[in-house]
């Protein structure tokens, strides 16, 4: 459970990009971030992107291979970025902090994530076959566990179910629902994650 967390794969990390090749990533990706924060993600073709960043279509098709691929990378950068504040940024979120807001912090940014990027998070989500098995899910949940191993969470219970409880909440499709369906508030979605997190606690440890 202490093992070290796993860092996230890159999209085609298997092949090393050249310094053009990096460059025309980012641009693609900037370019679909642009108006996926603009027209929705549901409305982001793969014509739309290659005409925003001012390349073929087949440009597009070549580096990320279809639309979900493209959603998957988008939301490969925004993992990558959450995974390094958790992993070796600062308190509340790094390893410098107590176990318990660690995990208060976590769920807290990763709400933030939805409001910033919460419908590239959404289609990637609802692109994948089986989303529960992508490797930033499985990082966040290695992260959960040693959380609640940390804090001694768990009491006598099941560490591995408990952290999937934990995450469910903090998905993007519903959080989207919860804020622009039913009206509630980030704050609020906030505020009740932490009082779980801290009922958890206390149940099994007395925090």
């Amino acid at each position: 459970m202490n093992s070290p967390l796993p860092q996230l794969p890159l999209v085609d990390a298997e092949i090393p990009e050249r310094c053009d090749a990096a460059r025309n990533r980012k641009l693609l990706l900037d370019a679909a971030a642009d108006l996926v924060a603009e027209l929705g993600a549901d409305a982001v073709t793969m014509e739309a992107v290659a005409a925003r960043a001012g390349v073929g279509k087949g440009t597009v098709f070549r580096r990320f291979g279809n639309r979900a691929g493209l959603m998957n990378a988008l939301l490969d950068r925004s993992e990558r970025a959450l995974q390094q504040e958790f992993m070796f940024g600062p308190p509340p979120l790094g390893p410098d902090a107590d176990a318990i807001v660690r995990l208060v912090a976590f769920g807290r940014a990763r709400l933030d994530m939805v409001t910033v990027q919460g419908e590239v998070l959404r289609a990637a989500e609802d692109s994948r076959k089986s989303r529960f098995s992508s490797p930033a899910r499985a990082v966040s949940l290695r992260h959960l566990e040693k959380l609640l191993t940390d804090a001694d969470a768990g009491g006598d219970g099941d560490i591995e179910l408990l952290a999937s409880a934990l995450l469910a909440p903090l998905e993007a499709s519903l959080v989207l629902h919860q804020m622009r369906v039913l009206g509630m508030s980030l704050t609020r979605i906030a505020d009740g994650w932490e009082d779980l997190v801290r009922r958890i606690a206390r149940g099994a440890s007395g925090y």
